[in-house]
């Protein structure tokens, strides 16, 4: 969006933060540091004409789904005059523990109690972090008594919020969530001993969580601010014209989604092994995501093995270098017969498995054939969990292709072209920030009408 429209709509600016922060330098394991994450953010907001910020009428908030951070209740932030702009800098807060945090094995998360809900918890979600806190680390949670993602902080410092309010769709991101219902587990959380007082209270998406607290750079006190969207459902809402539209979104991981029917309520039971999952979206509708763990970071993972080996070797090459090569070679080799299963990472319903490369001959080992057969077992993985019949049962008939590693690979795009049975449309990009905009602008509008 441009300048204009933020000014006349909602302020995005939580995806470009988190595209500031996520440098090597930044990371520590599976957390993050808050006070960096809010650095990033803050200078967005500083590189942005301050007459516009004027203008700004509503803020509308998204990010990454299934991560956990705790705060102090009044001591979250402390407000400075950073400059010439009123800032909030964090204080009482912990780290974010991501989505990718890998803390949790397997035989923990079968020890854990079965949920009420139709959604499976898995490593790296909200819930099934506090709950190995809880068992390994109890000290590390007598400092806080609130915890949200970190889009839910960001909303509540801003409005000073007493307690985090979260949208469905980041609640049923953290497990132990009844769609339905619109509640927590509380009975089963509290016969396990989980401390519930953590859990922030529920509020529908797309309605206002508040009003700016104070001036927050050029953006005036008493803005509304919208309840925190999952990125996922941001992402969805940015570009999907129509109910037949599928998102095909490749950038680290891999998203394939579809809008399932009005009415639709997924089984109440949790399938841990299922690869299709049902996300809440607006007006008690659902997502169904296949979610691979493994797309943009496969590839990223092998150049840095390239590099590796080459240093090993005693030569030095940028990984710039050896990815514009590598794709170069697999667009000359059109096809191959070397198969490689991609899942370095697992998934998350198939946590234990590797990845494998299988029909290996001699004729098949050039970087052409090796590339060809990776960006190709990234589009087959996918297939493997959401079966693209299935997609045309749905109703399904055209996909939209987006995100940073599909967008800059040719050989991706034409995997992806020969696996899917519909059009493929690129250059609409899928963006967050995009999304939760035109979720406020949309609330505006519906105002001035009614």
């Amino acid at each position: 969006m441009d300048c204009e429209m933020e000014a006349k709509s909602a302020l995005t600016l939580w995806r470009m933060a988190f595209l500031v922060f996520s440098c090597p330098s930044c990371w520590t394991g599976q957390e993050q540091d808050v006070r960096r994450i809010i650095q990033a953010l803050n200078e967005c907001l500083a590189a942005l004409p301050r007459q516009q910020l004027r203008k700004v009428c509503s803020i509308g908030v998204s990010g990454q789904m299934h991560g956990v951070m705790f705060w102090k209740t009044g001591q979250g932030c402390e407000w400075t005059e950073g400059g010439a702009a009123p800032v909030f800098e964090p204080r009482a807060v912990s780290q974010l523990v991501t989505w990718q945090d890998g803390r949790c094995s397997s035989k923990f998360l079968a020890s854990l109690p079965q949920p009420e809900s139709h959604l499976s918890v898995a490593t790296g979600f909200g819930c099934a972090t506090i709950f190995w806190l809880l068992k390994n680390s109890p000290e590390s949670l007598k400092s806080y008594d609130v915890a949200g993602t970190i889009h839910d902080y960001v909303v509540a410092m801003l409005c000073g919020l007493t307690r985090p309010l979260m949208s469905d769709q980041n609640a049923a991101s953290w497990g132990y969530f009844n769609t339905r219902r619109q509640s927590w587990n509380l009975e089963i959380l509290r016969a396990a001993g989980f401390p519930v007082h953590l859990l922030p209270d529920i509020a529908e998406p797309g309605s206002v969580a508040g009003r700016t607290s104070r001036a927050w750079f050029e953006i005036p006190k008493g803005t509304p601010v919208g309840v925190a969207l999952g990125d996922l459902q941001a992402s969805v809402y940015s570009c999907m014209a129509q109910r037949t539209d599928a998102v095909l979104n490749i950038s680290t991981s891999v998203q394939l989604v579809a809008s399932m029917p009005s009415g639709f309520q997924p089984a109440q039971t949790p399938d841990p092994t299922a690869p299709v999952a049902y996300f809440p979206y607006f007006d008690r509708t659902y997502l169904a995501v296949a979610a691979s763990l493994n797309g943009g970071n496969v590839l990223a993972t092998f150049v840095r093995m390239l590099v590796q080996w080459m240093a090993d070797l005693g030569l030095e090459v940028e990984e710039s270098t050896v990815y514009s090569c590598m794709i170069q070679a697999a667009a000359q080799q059109r096809d191959t017969c070397l198969t490689i299963t991609p899942t370095v990472l697992g998934e998350r319903h198939l946590p234990d498995q590797l990845a494998s490369v299988t029909r290996i001959s001699s004729s098949d080992l050039s970087l052409g054939h090796v590339t060809r057969a990776l960006c190709r077992g990234i589009i087959q993985n996918l297939h493997s969990m959401l079966p693209f019949q299935q997609l045309r049962e749905w109703g399904v008939e055209r996909v939209i292709g987006s995100g940073s590693a599909l967008s800059r690979n040719e050989v991706l795009k034409q995997e992806v072209q020969r696996a899917f049975p519909f059009p493929v449309s690129y250059g609409q990009d899928v963006d967050a920030a995009v999304g939760a905009a035109l979720v406020m602008l949309q609330r505006n509008f519906n105002q001035q009408e009614s």
